[in-house]
């Protein structure tokens, strides 16, 4: 898979995406018509955690419209970008409303990706300044299969608004958390006091598996 897009993809994961490669170049040549946002070596960071480590994911919509924001990763930022987005700035709230945790330094989540969460959007790119510009380009049926994938192997899903929601039937009833997401137009609409990291860290103890330490 020599196409820049796989650059950042643990090599567990290239059985699954083998047969979507054609597919993946396709929608990275329709997107990359015009600007876009992640750079093309960021756009599959999710898939540098490897497959069998997996054992949650929270599946967010699209990347940040922010250049500055948007880095691959569902909700994460790079370490030194500052102010914090509303939608993390949202999270770490109710982070420290679920579990005490102080709101951390800087919005890297890479840190929870090494323990084993898939922080992966329905749609992997968009256009900077525009949300949803890429919704209708092809990511959502790639981003399916993978998430499909984790859920099969009894991951924890953490959806976080409606096109999240959209995958709650992959996973087993007692594995997904669902809610609004963490967006300042939807957060309190059942966001905030929804404790997904408490419950997540009780469904992982339940299937004997560490808690992740958010």
């Amino acid at each position: 898979m020599s196409h820049p897009v796989f650059q950042p993809v643990d090599t567990s994961w290239l059985p699954l995406l083998e047969p979507l490669r054609e597919e993946i170049i396709s929608v990275c040549e329709l997107v990359t018509k015009g600007e876009y946002i992640p750079a093309m070596d960021r756009i599959l960071a999710p898939l540098s955690t490897p497959v069998d480590e997996v054992r949650v994911v929270i599946v967010g919509q699209d990347p940040y419209p922010n250049a500055e924001y948007a880095d691959g990763f569902a909700f994460s930022v790079q370490p030194e970008v500052k102010p914090f987005p509303a939608s993390l700035i949202n999270i770490f709230k109710e982070l420290e409303s679920d579990l005490g945790t102080p709101v951390p330094t800087d919005g890297n989540l890479e840190r929870w990706s090494r323990q084993g969460v898939l922080l992966i959007n329905r749609t992997l790119t968009t256009i900077p300044g525009e949300s949803h510009a890429h919704q209708k380009s092809g990511w959502m049926a790639i981003t399916e299969v993978i998430i499909r994938e984790v859920a099969s192997r009894g991951a924890v899903g953490i959806l976080w608004g409606g096109n999240a929601q959209q995958m709650s039937d992959y996973f087993d009833s007692s594995r997904v958390i669902q809610s609004a997401h963490p967006s300042p137009l939807s957060a309190y609409r059942g966001f905030f006091g929804s404790k997904p990291f408490s419950q997540c860290n009780s469904m992982l103890e339940q299937i004997g598996k560490t808690k992740i330490s958010w």
